[in-house]
């Protein structure tokens, strides 16, 4: 049986070997729920929308799985955040009087020191 070298041990030291990398295709959201509510359907198998949208199926049938898992989220809302968004609105509304208050303040300042010329 012979010894057989890969291709990186062919090449003289220091020379930079090539490698066939693919990059991974990024799909957006939108595609992917798309794919998922196609799926779901169950009118057309998985492999043809497989093909269609050039996805693995055991992909689609990945995102399928989530989609359902976390399918409550869409009816429930993220109480959380509503809390979180009315303390950010009470904050913002703080910091807009503290403004306000603090240019009157500096007008009537100025107003004086004109008076008084020394602006």
């Amino acid at each position: 049986m012979k010894n057989q070298k890969s291709e990186s041990a062919k090449q003289p030291a220091g020379t930079p070997v090539s490698h066939n990398k693919r990059t991974r295709r990024k799909i957006d959201d939108a595609l992917k729920t798309k794919v998922v509510l196609e799926a779901l359907k169950d009118t057309v198998p998985l492999a043809v929308i497989a093909s269609r949208y050039e996805v693995h199926p055991n992909q689609i049938a990945q995102w399928r799985k989530q989609f359902l898992g976390n399918a409550q989220m869409a009816f429930s809302g993220d109480k959380n955040a509503e809390q979180e968004l009315e303390i950010i609105r009470s904050e913002r509304d703080e910091y807009a009087r503290k403004v306000g208050e603090l240019t009157m303040d500096v007008e009537f300042l100025k107003k004086n020191l004109r008076k008084l010329g020394l602006l």
